[in-house]
């Protein structure tokens, strides 16, 4: 599996990941979140508390985390359709 190479959280509730593949993206937390342990990520102060965890994986002060390869089939599926939207030269 990949691994995270870059991780930056972006106002208000977006992870931006890069992987040593170079596969990269922007992941809208926002539509992710289900119950109450997502509560405190709410909070734009907090969500960019995010930090990568040595298991490889973005990870909250309160234990939420997420995991990273769904983070990686999002962000390749993105470019995937990106790339075959791209006029053919």
């Amino acid at each position: 599996m990949e691994r995270i190479t870059r991780l930056e959280p972006r106002p208000p509730h977006i992870l931006y990941v890069e992987f040593d593949d170079g596969v990269r993206g922007e992941y809208d937390m926002e539509d992710r979140w289900n119950g109450p342990v997502f509560a405190a990520l709410r909070d734009p102060a907090y969500f960019a508390r995010v930090q990568l965890a040595e298991w490889g994986a973005p990870v909250w002060p309160n234990g939420v985390d997420i995991a990273p390869d769904a983070l990686y089939d999002r962000s390749r599926e993105v470019q995937r359709r990106a790339a075959a939207s791209e006029p053919s030269r």
